[in-house]
């Protein structure tokens, strides 16, 4: 008569496999499902060619696209569907991934197909898989559609100021000391020999501050360059 050997563990039964199975898969079905109805769109992209590998139902219904035309359409899909003045944030999100950013964001207008207004989305978007060289492969995107946000109108207010502010605080990070003289000098509506006189520099050095400044605050002009520096804090 054979006895089992105490050292040696059992195999589970068919029955339990099969159960832990069938869990398994409910437990999948469930968070697709999930996936599915959240009131956001939610897909997955080649980093590489913008093609749509995944989407959620929701993404299809928002947009009119389906997910097999998207991925056909690639690129030109966002073309479609981005507004033509933000449609620069996807070469920005791509070369961003590229400089190893951890992180995507931002917000822009979309125009779902047959529609004739546009909508504004706020999104992220972060790296999903990498290839064997540790490079971005795919991308992970969530987008809402801020129109909803239709119960919290204070509240949106506020975050965007907020956002704003920050975002003014990093952009006087960039100034140096001197530079932030030049500019209070500047939105006070001082020429270059003026400003020179006030802080005792030599025109060509206002002139260059200046030029510094409009490349760091990606501006054009004095005007622009007057705007920002006001959002800024610079009265």
């Amino acid at each position: 008569m054979q006895t089992e050997d105490p050292g040696m563990t059992p195999n589970p039964s068919t029955a339990a496999l099969q159960k832990e199975h069938k869990q398994l898969k409910e437990r999948v079905q469930w968070l697709e499902n999930m996936l599915h109805h959240v009131p956001a769109m939610v897909f997955t992209a080649d980093q590489r060619n913008s093609q749509v590998s995944w989407c959620n139902a929701y993404m299809e219904t928002f947009t009119g696209y389906t997910l097999t035309e998207m991925h056909t359409l690639g690129l030109e899909f966002f073309r479609q569907f981005i507004h033509p003045d933000d449609f620069e944030i996807t070469r920005t999100a791509q070369e961003s991934f590229q400089n190893n950013k951890n992180i995507f964001g931002g917000v822009t207008r979309v125009r779902p197909r047959g529609q004739r207004d546009w909508r504004w989305l706020v999104g992220l978007t972060i790296p999903f898989s990498h290839d064997e060289k540790g490079e971005v492969k795919d991308v992970i995107c969530a987008f809402l559609d801020l129109t909803m946000a239709i119960d919290t109108h204070t509240q949106l207010a506020d975050a965007m100021s907020e956002v704003l502010r920050r975002q003014n605080e990093s952009l006087l990070h960039k100034l140096t000391f001197r530079e932030k003289d030049v500019l209070a000098l500047a939105v006070k509506g001082l020429n270059n020999k003026e400003i020179a006189q006030q802080l005792n520099l030599s025109r060509h050095t206002v002139e260059t501050h200046r030029k510094n400044i409009r490349l760091k605050l990606k501006v054009r002009n004095t005007t622009e360059l007057v705007t920002i520096a006001r959002k800024i804090g610079f009265q």
